[in-house]
């Protein structure tokens, strides 16, 4: 008989092909996942609404499907948490947010449509910080998402409970959504593989498209949702399901002339690499820069690639992330929602909300994108992919920001977040390998940024990197201290 623990650690493609094959059903796999949620949930406060009823009715249908001869989908009875700030029909999505406390969607969003119809299997929506607007994990109406490597500590954000349910092993992957790092931030800090594919690959709706809804109709010209996982082809598979255009996305695009698993396989000799430590400014931890160095020479040395350390020249561009960031959000809508009630929200983002925004500072964000696109192209140009650390320091303690100092230097609480927001300003595609550990055991993650559209050369570099300093069977001690 398989145990709840070997279900909760076999990734998404074995459990696919187990329950499709009758060696498991969807119910047992349901029932072994829910029971660790509950064990878990105390600890990591990673699922802000657990859907055991949703999940259950769920698995009976795909159980009912293969009992019938039915194709139950390439999902069939797969357990996947939903970022809270995807939309679930009938199911809360909160978002962080004390203005949607009551808020349940009419409609789910694309990619939940998409994964419904594969037959997965949704266990609940994973907790965020307000509104996506923040890289750590807590807001104001539920408890702080916590780390299952150190749980003292912040699991990343935006996707804070989709990265900490999946490191726990309570679900093989979940859904995330990436404006400015959100599926690659928790994935590094929590020891996982996360993708953001290139823009208008997944198409989204409602969220960034909708104007009934003015706290997520926010940064559309810099959104993505993406999979995050324990091994590569988990995410690749994912993508085989949500990708794909849809007439609701204007940004969408065409459908991939890949197969996004198999495009995982194969080696990358060959391929010239440029390796950034630090964009030629940020402040780096470190034990990061160590840990990086170490996995960039993997690709020379053990991959076959051509390595150069090279910078694509442009100057901190922070400031015109967050400019692109408040442009894109309906400052006239959520100021009208947050009027009188700006003591229950977060402070950073009523900061946003309130600062006084100018034409002229949406027009040099703009001029401001121009010009990075064409730096990274023009230096692209040279380079099949770009390495640098997904981010600049270890996990940190929960409940704030960022930390005030990276090595030694005094900055932002967002300082931290340097490496991952450009490749959304570019739209290229961008993942965070884990590159392996710190001296205290805490994840440090890789990030590979490719050219335009070659989503398909990052899932093979991916891939590569995988099979040469696999990870996947790396688990958190807090398992071993709960018996999981």
């Amino acid at each position: 008989m398989t145990t709840d623990n070997e279900i909760c650690r076999m990734n998404a493609l074995t459990l696919a092909a187990h329950i499709r094959n009758k060696q498991l059903s969807a119910s047992e796999v349901t029932e072994a996942v829910l029971r660790r949620m509950e064990k878990l949930e105390p600890h990591i406060h990673a699922f802000c609404t657990p859907t055991p009823e949703v999940a259950r009715a769920a698995a009976r249908a795909v159980d009912t499907r293969i009992a019938a001869g039915e194709d139950a989908g390439i999902l069939g009875g797969v357990p996947i948490g939903i970022k809270d700030l995807v939309a679930t029909k009938d199911i809360p999505t909160v978002m962080g947010s004390p203005l949607y406390r009551d808020f349940i969607p009419d409609e789910d969003d694309i990619v939940v449509e998409r994964l419904k119809q594969a037959g997965a299997v949704i266990i609940g929506k994973t907790n965020v910080p307000e509104f996506g607007y923040s890289g750590a994990g807590h807001n104001p109406v539920f408890p702080t998402t916590r780390n299952p490597w150190n749980t003292q500590l912040t699991s990343g954000g935006s996707s804070a409970g989709s990265g900490a349910s999946v490191a726990a092993g309570v679900a093989p992957f979940a859904i995330g959504s990436d404006g400015g790092g959100s599926v690659r931030i928790p994935s590094a800090h929590c020891g996982l593989y996360g993708i953001k594919a290139s823009m208008g690959r997944v198409a989204l709706y409602p969220g960034c498209r909708d104007e009934r809804y003015p706290g997520v109709s926010s940064w559309e010209s810099l959104e993505h949702i993406g999979p995050m996982s324990r091994t590569v082809a988990d995410s690749a598979l994912m993508l085989s399901v949500i990708a794909g255009p849809d007439p609701r996305d204007r940004y969408s695009i065409p459908a991939a002339d890949f197969d996004y698993v198999e495009a995982t396989k194969g080696d990358i000799r060959g391929l010239r690499i440029a390796y950034s430590e630090d964009w030629g400014y940020a402040a780096v931890d470190p034990e990061v820069r160590r840990v990086v160095s170490e996995a960039v020479a993997v690709f020379e040395e053990d991959l076959g690639c051509t390595v150069e350390r090279a910078n694509p020249g442009w100057d901190n561009p922070m400031g015109t992330f967050w400019a692109l960031v408040a442009a894109d959000t309906d400052l006239v809508g959520m100021r009208r929602m947050m009027k009188g009630r700006e003591h229950e929200m977060s402070g950073h983002l009523v900061d946003l909300l309130n600062h006084p925004w100018t034409a002229e500072d949406f027009t040099n964000a703009r001029i401001g994108r121009q010009r990075i696109c064409n730096l990274m192209w023009r230096f692209m140009a040279k380079y099949d992919l770009v390495l640098t650390p997904t981010l600049a320091v270890p996990p940190f303690a929960i409940d704030i920001q960022g930390p005030e100092k990276i090595d030694g230097r005094m900055g932002r609480p967002t300082d931290w977040l340097a490496f991952t927001f450009i490749a959304n300003m570019t739209g290229q595609p961008a993942a965070t390998v884990p590159a392996g550990f710190t001296r205290d055991g805490l994840p440090v993650g890789l990030q590979i940024i490719g050219r335009h559209l070659d989503d398909r050369c990052v899932l093979r570099a991916s891939g590569a990197f995988e099979a040469a300093r696999p990870w996947a069977d790396h688990w958190p001690a807090l398992l071993q201290q709960l018996g999981l």
